[in-house]
Protein backbone atom coordinates (compact mmCIF):
# COMPACT_ATOMS: atom_id res chain seq x y z
CA UNK A 1 0.00 0.00 0.00
CA UNK A 2 1.21 3.34 -0.72
CA UNK A 3 0.03 6.13 1.09
CA UNK A 4 -0.03 10.06 -0.27
CA UNK A 5 1.47 12.62 1.63
CA UNK A 6 1.68 16.65 1.30
CA UNK A 7 4.81 19.02 0.90
CA UNK A 8 7.09 16.13 -1.17
CA UNK A 9 7.33 13.47 1.59
CA UNK A 10 6.65 9.98 -0.33
CA UNK A 11 5.79 7.29 2.10
CA UNK A 12 4.96 3.43 1.56
CA UNK A 13 4.62 0.31 3.08
CA UNK A 14 7.50 -1.93 3.39
CA UNK A 15 8.68 -5.50 4.73
CA UNK A 16 11.78 -6.52 6.00
CA UNK A 17 13.08 -10.03 6.15
CA UNK A 18 15.72 -11.45 8.30
CA UNK A 19 17.48 -13.37 5.49
CA UNK A 20 19.04 -15.72 8.24
CA UNK A 21 15.90 -17.21 9.21
CA UNK A 22 14.91 -17.52 5.37
CA UNK A 23 18.13 -19.56 5.09
CA UNK A 24 17.46 -21.37 8.27
CA UNK A 25 13.98 -22.48 6.15
CA UNK A 26 15.24 -23.25 3.38
CA UNK A 27 17.87 -25.77 5.64
CA UNK A 28 15.04 -27.14 7.52
CA UNK A 29 15.74 -25.62 10.70
CA UNK A 30 13.00 -23.26 10.77
CA UNK A 31 9.44 -23.12 9.32
CA UNK A 32 7.88 -20.39 7.62
CA UNK A 33 6.09 -19.16 10.05
CA UNK A 34 9.06 -18.28 12.36
CA UNK A 35 10.60 -16.04 10.07
CA UNK A 36 11.37 -12.62 11.79
CA UNK A 37 9.84 -10.08 9.43
CA UNK A 38 8.60 -6.17 10.36
CA UNK A 39 5.90 -4.39 8.10
CA UNK A 40 6.46 -0.64 8.15
CA UNK A 41 3.90 1.02 7.30
CA UNK A 42 5.40 4.19 6.49
CA UNK A 43 8.92 3.75 5.25
CA UNK A 44 10.83 7.20 4.23
CA UNK A 45 11.38 7.40 0.06
CA UNK A 46 14.65 9.16 0.54
CA UNK A 47 16.27 9.75 -3.21
CA UNK A 48 19.08 11.59 -1.59
CA UNK A 49 19.63 8.72 0.50
CA UNK A 50 22.26 5.58 -1.23
CA UNK A 51 20.88 2.39 0.95
CA UNK A 52 18.29 0.96 3.61
CA UNK A 53 18.38 2.52 6.63
CA UNK A 54 16.65 0.72 9.63
CA UNK A 55 16.12 2.04 13.54
CA UNK A 56 18.30 -0.10 15.86
CA UNK A 57 14.57 -1.40 17.24
CA UNK A 58 13.63 -2.65 13.88
CA UNK A 59 17.28 -4.38 13.44
CA UNK A 60 16.57 -5.95 16.77
CA UNK A 61 13.13 -7.11 15.67
CA UNK A 62 15.21 -9.04 13.52
CA UNK A 63 17.69 -10.43 15.46
CA UNK A 64 20.52 -8.37 13.67
CA UNK A 65 22.33 -7.74 17.28
CA UNK A 66 25.88 -7.63 15.57
CA UNK A 67 27.16 -5.43 12.84
CA UNK A 68 28.83 -6.89 9.78
CA UNK A 69 30.56 -3.97 9.01
CA UNK A 70 31.21 -0.01 9.36
CA UNK A 71 31.23 2.42 6.39
CA UNK A 72 31.50 6.41 5.96
CA UNK A 73 28.51 7.97 5.89
CA UNK A 74 27.82 11.53 5.23
CA UNK A 75 24.48 14.01 5.58
CA UNK A 76 23.88 17.70 5.84
CA UNK A 77 25.89 17.89 9.34
CA UNK A 78 29.21 16.39 8.14
CA UNK A 79 30.82 12.83 7.72
CA UNK A 80 30.54 9.80 10.42
CA UNK A 81 30.55 6.39 10.98
CA UNK A 82 27.81 3.60 10.42
CA UNK A 83 27.04 0.45 11.46
CA UNK A 84 25.68 -2.16 8.78
CA UNK A 85 24.00 -4.93 9.63
CA UNK A 86 22.61 -8.00 7.41
CA UNK A 87 21.91 -9.02 4.96
CA UNK A 88 17.85 -8.41 4.91
CA UNK A 89 15.30 -8.73 2.34
CA UNK A 90 13.39 -5.79 1.75
CA UNK A 91 10.03 -5.80 0.14
CA UNK A 92 7.96 -3.17 -1.62
CA UNK A 93 5.01 -4.19 -3.55
CA UNK A 94 5.70 -7.58 -4.81
CA UNK A 95 9.34 -6.86 -5.76
CA UNK A 96 12.86 -7.42 -3.33
CA UNK A 97 16.16 -7.07 -2.89
CA UNK A 98 18.65 -8.61 -0.51
CA UNK A 99 21.47 -6.07 0.65
CA UNK A 100 22.64 -4.59 4.20
CA UNK A 101 21.04 -1.90 6.18
CA UNK A 102 22.67 1.00 7.81
CA UNK A 103 21.42 1.09 11.21
CA UNK A 104 19.60 4.32 11.91
CA UNK A 105 19.37 5.98 15.57
CA UNK A 106 15.46 4.75 17.76
CA UNK A 107 13.04 7.61 16.11
CA UNK A 108 14.23 8.00 12.74
CA UNK A 109 11.87 6.88 10.12
CA UNK A 110 13.15 3.53 8.18
CA UNK A 111 14.88 4.95 4.75
CA UNK A 112 14.26 3.76 1.35
CA UNK A 113 17.37 4.93 -0.49
CA UNK A 114 18.30 5.51 -4.17
CA UNK A 115 20.31 1.64 -4.45
CA UNK A 116 16.89 -0.12 -3.59
CA UNK A 117 14.56 2.15 -6.06
CA UNK A 118 16.99 1.03 -8.65
CA UNK A 119 17.07 -2.66 -8.44
CA UNK A 120 13.51 -2.69 -7.65
CA UNK A 121 12.72 -0.41 -10.57
CA UNK A 122 10.23 2.09 -8.37
CA UNK A 123 10.27 5.93 -9.10
CA UNK A 124 8.97 8.40 -7.16
CA UNK A 125 5.87 9.79 -8.74
CA UNK A 126 5.95 13.60 -6.84
CA UNK A 127 2.95 15.07 -8.98
CA UNK A 128 0.59 12.92 -7.17
CA UNK A 129 3.46 12.29 -3.95
CA UNK A 130 3.67 8.48 -4.26
CA UNK A 131 6.08 5.92 -4.72
CA UNK A 132 5.32 4.04 -8.63
CA UNK A 133 6.27 1.02 -10.51
CA UNK A 134 8.43 2.29 -13.55
CA UNK A 135 6.82 2.84 -16.63
CA UNK A 136 9.52 1.11 -18.61
CA UNK A 137 8.86 -2.30 -19.54
CA UNK A 138 4.87 -1.27 -19.10
CA UNK A 139 5.92 -1.69 -15.61
CA UNK A 140 6.72 -5.09 -15.46
CA UNK A 141 10.11 -5.84 -13.43
CA UNK A 142 12.62 -6.92 -15.39
CA UNK A 143 16.53 -7.38 -14.55
CA UNK A 144 18.55 -5.13 -16.70
CA UNK A 145 21.74 -7.39 -17.58
CA UNK A 146 23.26 -4.82 -20.19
Amino acid sequence: MVRENIMGRVTCEAKVESVDDLLRVRRGELTPDKVRSVVIADALVDTGASTLGLPTSVLQQLGLTEPISTRRSRNTTGEYEVRMFGPVRLWVFDRDITLDAMEVADGCPVLIGQIPLEHLQLVVDMANHRLAKSPANGGEWILDMF
